[in-house]
């Protein structure tokens, strides 16, 4: 389970989907690091044995992914799934010209389509505004046909630490949402149903001059704090100046550093063949048929 779905760091799903609908403007000028993972998941990709007829791109943003997707299967059918219709609109704008595709707003974990629907589910950084990680990978299973594969990334434990350490000695409240650990991402995707998952982080650091332009980025990209534990009033600017002159303990080279660990994750849904035995042919891995 997502540690956001206990207590303080549960998620306000409707002040997820509100931040980032007023982050729509902003999002593609901003969202450098989502863009970077998202392309290195796509390349990913080449190197599995897969003609999906149905992608479902789950949390598509304004849909740099989705467009992609829909340029590396064109015979496929692609389907976009955000949780803010704002940036479905935008992603709709970015469809290829040659390919229709379907927008559908909807969460993550309640997904709006039949079982065994679909042969692939790309989802990149987005199953961390869920409050039930397993329920969310659940759906995934759900809506995959035997032989489909699940693709996605999302944050780790150690993402965003730096500020949330110096929140911490701030005050009291939720600033931050909480981060699962790789290896309990890996276990739920075992226990959701998929075939030998295979999990793997990778650690990037954006630098910043000052606190209020991390701060300010990481609202310009939608990631305002949604946690039931956030403080409701305004935050004075006393604990502002508190966190500001914490976050100067990580100061190096000039820069003020923020931490993202971003973990990759995929597996395929079983062929079973009899009860008890599953099978997954060599030939959906590339390079080992």
């Amino acid at each position: 389970m997502n540690p956001a779905a206990n207590g303080e760091h549960r998620l306000d799903k409707r002040a997820v989907r509100r931040a980032f609908e007023q982050a729509v403007e902003r999002y593609d000028e901003v969202a450098v690091l989502q863009r970077e993972v998202g392309s290195r998941l796509l390349e990913r990709l080449d190197y599995v044995r897969l003609t999906p007829e149905v992608v479902l791109d789950v949390g598509a943003g304004t849909g740099v992914a989705t467009a992609a997707l829909a340029r590396q299967y064109p015979k496929g059918r692609v389907l976009a799934l955000d949780l803010a219709p704002a940036m479905l609109r935008r992603a709709r704008r970015r469809r290829p010209w040659f390919r229709k595709m379907d927008f559908i707003a909807g969460d993550a974990e309640h997904l709006p389509l039949a079982d065994a629907s679909c042969d692939l589910v790309f989802s990149n950084v987005a199953v961390q505004w869920c409050n039930d990680l397993a329920r969310a990978l659940t759906e995934f299973r759900r809506v995959l046909r035997p032989g489909g594969l699940l693709m996605f990334t999302t944050f780790g434990l150690d993402t965003l630490h730096e500020l949330r350490q110096c929140w911490s000695r701030a005050d009291g409240f939720s600033h931050v949402s909480a981060f699962p650990d790789m290896h309990d991402i890996g276990d739920s995707v075992l226990r959701a149903g998929f075939a030998d998952p295979v999990m793997d982080t990778e650690r990037f650091t954006l630098t910043y001059p000052d606190v209020r332009t991390l701060m300010r980025e990481l609202k310009a990209i939608g990631a305002h704090n949604a946690t039931a534990g956030r403080p409701r009033g305004l935050t004075g600017r006393q604990r502002l100046q508190a966190v500001a002159d914490a976050y100067e303990h990580f100061r190096r080279d000039g820069v003020l550093p923020a931490t993202y660990e971003v973990v990759y994750g995929h597996g395929w849904v079983p062929h079973t063949t009899r009860p008890g035995e599953v099978v997954v042919p060599l030939s959906e891995f590339g390079g080992l048929g």
